[in-house]
């Protein structure tokens, strides 16, 4: 049996429905924000976490802050961002895919990536951001062999004026390569190329081997 609501004699339906008053939209809002907190608790026990559990935010690729200023401020100013990034991850792709993008976020370059040593001879290509890239590269050849054979920085002001140099894109002009050295022995390079001719120097050479280190590797 449904039961339907009585309304007085002579009076309509819609006329026995009584009407409350909106409440103030500081109060409105204040609810709000409690049903959100419950709608979380919720979430946290569903999902198996501690009501009490302290909730930790990890920072997140849009929090860094780009600054504009000569190039060693800029350095100055994204290495504690970088650190911080890294902090309490040891996973080895996700460090060097924050790093890359933190570059490029920063600097603008055409391409900034890592190349890994996979085998005795042969660089592979890791984490990157930019164009496409050569996946793999002898040591000895092009910029980034040569950089893993000498086990040093190389600064290259024009590409087209290096011997051997490896054309991943005819866009690039100019590179540098950073060794990335883990007990004496170099186990991959940073690689950063631009499109303008004559674009790096010992400012890069210096800042991007000591972001280096901040890897664990």
């Amino acid at each position: 049996m449904i039961l339907m609501p009585q309304f007085p004699v002579g009076m309509a339906p819609a006329q026995g429905c009584q009407k409350y008053p909106k409440p103030p939209l500081k109060i409105a809002r204040k609810v709000a924000k409690v049903v959100d907190f419950i709608h979380v608790l919720l979430t946290a026990k569903t999902a198996g976490i501690g009501l009490l559990s302290p909730v930790i935010f990890y920072p997140m690729a849009e929090d860094l802050q780009i600054i504009k200023g000569a190039k060693e401020e800029q350095y100055q100013a994204l290495i504690p961002q970088i650190k911080g990034l890294l902090e309490g991850e040891n996973n080895l792709v996700a460090n060097m895919a924050n790093v890359a993008a933190a570059l490029k976020e920063q600097f603008g370059w055409w391409w900034v990536g890592f190349y890994l040593v996979d085998k005795e001879d042969e660089l592979v290509l890791g984490p990157f951001q930019g164009p496409v890239a050569c996946t793999r590269i002898k040591k000895g050849r092009g910029v980034c062999g040569t950089t893993w054979q000498n086990a040093e920085t190389i600064i290259v002001p024009d590409v087209e004026q290096f011997p051997g140099h490896i054309a991943c894109s005819s866009l690039s002009k100019s590179e540098i390569v950073v060794p990335i050295f883990k007990n004496g022995t170099v186990i991959g390079v940073l690689d950063v190329d631009s499109e303008h001719h004559d674009h790096f120097d010992a400012t890069d050479k210096q800042y991007l081997e000591e972001i280096v280190n901040c890897i664990a590797w």
